[in-house]
């Protein structure tokens, strides 16, 4: 080979390697930008990040912010902040199962209105969570085998979300102000008893009895204070009756104006 073909040859070769070992530098970088255990790919021709099992006790920061898919399921997560996927406007499918998920702020799924059609919040320690925490939100959202406290909080929550097909029946009363209704499912408890509406009873009674003291304690420092004007009046009158009669009068017409 001439020497010309060699170094032209050679030439290639060591671009061709160069290029290999920048490609490679890229790929350990972004790697290890991502937390232990989390890596992207792409399933179906939507981009996927999962970062299932992975020991994660708080949402990552550096997921892709063209993520479609989003695995986040058996992990430690606690609870879930405000604006906690703020950056991911392309999201459409979230799965949080499997977590410890305990509380979700209001505003917590903040920016995936638009896009998320599937939200996977089954198999946390979810007792109550509020209906704002869900606001604009169209997903097919999973709240099942939580330990739910049936109340006025889950009944409206229930008719804020879009629950997931088939997952209604894993809804199940742990706890709630009547005994009778632990262990059943959520909406086959409220075909017969309207949470809010005891609430709203509850409520009024205690206002009206709240209303009722304040009154009787109302009431019952005017009788105090008529009888102990009366009382200090007619001390005053005996009093003046042991004076001598002109300067008794006098007094009594002052004391009688007084009263009157």
């Amino acid at each position: 080979m001439p020497a010309a073909g060699r170094v032209l040859l050679r030439s290639v070769t060591m671009w061709l390697l160069l290029q290999s070992l920048l490609l490679l530098a890229s790929c350990l970088r972004l790697a290890a930008a991502f937390p232990k255990g989390c890596y992207p790919s792409e399933e179906e021709g939507l981009k996927t990040f999962r970062c299932s099992n992975a020991q994660l006790t708080e949402v990552p920061r550096d997921i892709p912010n063209d993520t479609n898919k989003l695995y986040l399921d058996s992990n430690r997560i606690p609870f879930l902040p405000r604006d906690a996927f703020w950056d991911l406007p392309l999201l459409l499918e979230l799965d949080l199962s499997h977590n410890a998920i305990a509380s979700v702020e209001s505003g917590a799924f903040r920016g995936l209105a638009e896009h998320l059609h599937s939200l996977d919040l089954s198999s946390n320690r979810l007792v109550s969570v509020s209906k704002d925490a869900f606001s604009n939100l169209k997903a097919k959202v999973n709240l099942s085998n939580n330990p739910w406290l049936c109340d006025c909080r889950l009944q409206e929550l229930i008719r804020t979300v879009d629950l997931a097909a088939g997952s209604s029946g894993g809804i199940v009363c742990d706890s709630s102000a009547q005994e009778e209704h632990v262990g059943k499912a959520f909406l086959q408890v409220i075909t017969d008893t309207d949470f809010c509406n005891v609430y709203k009873k509850t409520t009024d009674i205690a206002m009206l009895v709240t209303m009722f003291g304040w009154f009787a304690m109302v009431i019952s420092y005017l009788v105090y204070y008529v009888r102990q004007n009366q009382e200090d009046a007619r001390r005053h009158l005996e009093y003046l009756k042991s004076l001598p009669s002109k300067q008794r009068r006098s007094e009594e017409s002052s004391t009688i104006s007084t009263v009157v």
